[in-house]
């Protein structure tokens, strides 16, 4: 039922894609939440299938010591969309409401100035006709910490951990906080904050791609009409000699299945 549920909910994303690119729409979708909250995996199933060209992800790395001297918003901001693109962030300016501000690594006043400043850039976004929407993964402790001792038995996600990671298990209540001091300033009529209870991360992802598509009022653009040519006779290319290229070795062709036949 959740592989079909979320196939049909992708293929609504698609649509949605050429609704975006047709009408030339700009789409911001924010997924902020705890560590190991679900984001980065909901953002994986929601960009799956459509075209990169497109929808893009944006993953911020640590400030530069430039970037530090910069209006916060400014690294941000040439990220946005332009028209018929969507952009999804893995993490965004919210940062500074939660990682920095708990971490200490900004000032008091750079977190206040933030929490003022950020409903008014959300709002000029939204007014210059930008479609924003904002998720929250919530998860509970029992379950951050289960999964973040699946990660380190797990050498495919080991590098998920980091000791930020880590530290947010002594800081769970200075997280608590933060997130609620953030939703008092900027939980606005403009741009309201959706919270996704993610203990469950299949229901999670489903949640909120059915809640995202019933926010905008997309309709299916019909493709242009594509034939496929017949291939015209040869005209007597001959193939170069396989031996003088270098193929990729027949790796799978030494592996078993269980059932005794090959890969």
């Amino acid at each position: 039922m959740y592989e079909r549920e979320l196939l049909r909910l992708q293929v609504e994303l698609v649509k949605l894609q050429e609704w975006v690119r047709a009408e030339g729409a700009r789409l911001v979708v924010v997924f902020e939440g705890r560590d190991a909250a679900g984001k980065g995996s909901t953002i994986k199933r929601v960009t799956e299938h459509l075209n990169p060209r497109v929808a893009r992800i944006v993953a911020l790395p640590t400030p530069t010591e430039r970037e530090r001297t910069q209006w916060y918003f400014q690294r941000y901001v040439e990220h946005l969309p332009a028209a018929g693109e969507i952009v999804a962030f893995d993490r965004s300016w919210y940062n500074r409401a939660g990682v920095e501000h708990v971490m200490g690594f900004c000032t008091k006043e750079e977190y206040w100035r933030f929490l003022h400043q950020c409903p008014v850039f959300e709002r000029l976004l939204v007014e210059d006709g930008i479609l924003l929407r904002k998720y929250w993964f919530s998860v509970s402790d029992a379950v951050q910490e289960q999964r973040f001792r699946t990660r380190l038995d797990d050498p495919t996600r080991r590098w998920k951990l980091s000791p930020m990671d880590l530290e947010s298990i002594t800081r769970w209540e200075a997280y608590s906080r933060a997130k609620d001091e953030m939703f008092a300033h900027t939980d606005t009529p403009e741009a309201p904050w959706y919270v996704v209870e993610s203990d469950d991360k299949r229901s999670a992802r489903i949640n909120m791609i059915a809640h995202l598509l019933s926010t905008v009022r997309y309709h299916e653009v019909q493709p242009p009409a594509l034939t496929l040519p017949e291939r015209p006779p040869s005209t007597g290319y001959q193939r170069p000699p396989r031996t003088l290229q270098t193929y990729v070795p027949e790796h799978a062709a030494s592996l078993v299945e269980d059932g005794g036949g090959t890969v």
